[in-house]
């Protein structure tokens, strides 16, 4: 890993971190962790106190590699209604955002508004 690389990581994971000492998910209200990588994206609902994932998204899925990955915005929104259809089939209608350390722009905002659009209350 290059000097850059480990700087822009190692700075994530700060604001990572700087973001968790506040959010905290319930069974109530779970967090909508996202983690977006170059070609990948995943979103998971997870309960923090019982320490389960609820309901999960990624673009890693067989049914998703299909449609474009998530490495495009377009890609992105699709998995934010797949994991608010999943939550919503669990029971779960409000959720905490977790951007997870990453800028609130391009695909974790498309994810963000396409899961708030299928009916997740953040």
């Amino acid at each position: 890993m290059t000097k850059v690389a480990k700087k822009r990581r190692e700075g994530r994971l700060v604001r990572h971190y700087r973001v968790r000492k506040k959010i905290h998910g319930t069974a109530a209200r779970p967090r909508l962790a996202v983690f977006r990588s170059n070609k990948h994206l995943v979103l998971q609902v997870i309960d923090d106190d019982a320490g389960r994932t609820l309901a999960a998204a990624s673009s890693n899925e067989a049914a998703q590699r299909g449609e474009g990955g998530g490495s495009t915005v377009g890609g992105a929104s699709r998995l934010g209604q797949l994991v608010a259809e999943r939550a919503k089939a669990a029971g779960i209608d409000k959720v905490v955002f977790d951007r997870g350390g990453f800028l609130y722009h391009g695909r974790v905002a498309a994810a963000a508004e396409a899961a708030r659009a299928a009916g997740l209350e953040f």
